[in-house]
């Protein structure tokens, strides 16, 4: 598995002012992550960010590498300790779960971040990510941003892999429902106008390792197609939908 060429801190401290406003936790995936994590009343969340996915009802301990993520965490979340994945300062087996929330792309070393996660936890590990095997199904990397697919299809780690340093896993696919309150990537699959805004862009990642050239001849190319309707002849049967399967993934690997 190929290192991963930008790290959480880099990337999130340059996208991370109004991050916190844009990627909120969404009750129906919170409640799939929670349902993943089972038992567990003690939990280190890696790659915390602004604190979404954080249940009041676990203790938790935040890690996140990015002061500008930091200063963001609301009043009454989770402590917060800045570090990296790949390092964490934590005795084995500190807590009854590990949590990785959409931030494998951003390691520097997935495979050592990933032996972290399985070294501190006692009973499971619990992984959101977005599974690379999908590749090119989803219409905006397919037809407007297929830059962001080359990016990422490196960036994510597979199945296979992550079983590699995990041990044996149960993957869980995450259906995003069409009005998903956390801006990610996936998020806007039915509000296809949403991806114009610089400020829904702004909270996602991909976006921000493009060049503003690339974004914006995608941002033209969609802004066409959704005034000539040809958005709506290709992919209007979309707006019919609930949820969708884009991609994304819970892993969850049990300790034993």
């Amino acid at each position: 598995m190929p290192v991963a060429p930008h790290c959480a801190r880099a990337v999130y401290d340059r996208i991370g002012p109004g991050y916190a406003a844009r990627r909120r936790t969404d009750p129906r995936i919170a409640a799939a992550v929670d349902a993943a994590l089972g038992d567990a009343r003690t939990l280190v969340n890696v790659g915390a960010g602004a604190g979404a996915y954080e249940s009041p009802d676990r203790h938790i301990i935040a890690v996140e590498p990015s002061p500008m993520m930091i200063r963001q965490r609301p009043a009454g979340a989770a402590p917060c300790i800045r570090a990296i994945a790949e390092e964490l300062p934590f005795p084995d087996r500190s807590f009854d779960a590990s949590l990785a929330v959409l931030t494998l792309h951003h390691w520097t070393d997935q495979g050592a971040g990933l032996a972290e996660l399985r070294r501190v936890a006692g009973r499971r590990v619990v992984i959101l990510t977005w599974d690379p095997a999908g590749d090119g199904d989803f219409w905006l990397t397919r037809e407007y941003f297929p830059e962001i697919l080359a990016h990422d299809l490196p960036r994510f780690p597979s199945m296979d892999y992550m079983a590699q340093h995990l041990g044996p896993i149960q993957m869980i696919p995450v259906l995003v429902p069409h009005d998903c309150h956390d801006g990610f990537l996936g998020a806007f699959w039915r509000r296809p106008e949403a991806y114009l805004d610089p400020v829904v862009r702004g909270a996602i990642s991909a976006f921000a390792l493009l060049d503003p050239e690339t974004v914006e001849r995608g941002v033209t190319r969609l802004t066409d197609d959704l005034a000539s309707g040809r958005w709506e002849t290709r992919h209007g049967s979309l707006r019919q939908r609930e949820s969708l399967d884009v991609g994304y993934r819970l892993i969850v690997a049990e300790r034993g």
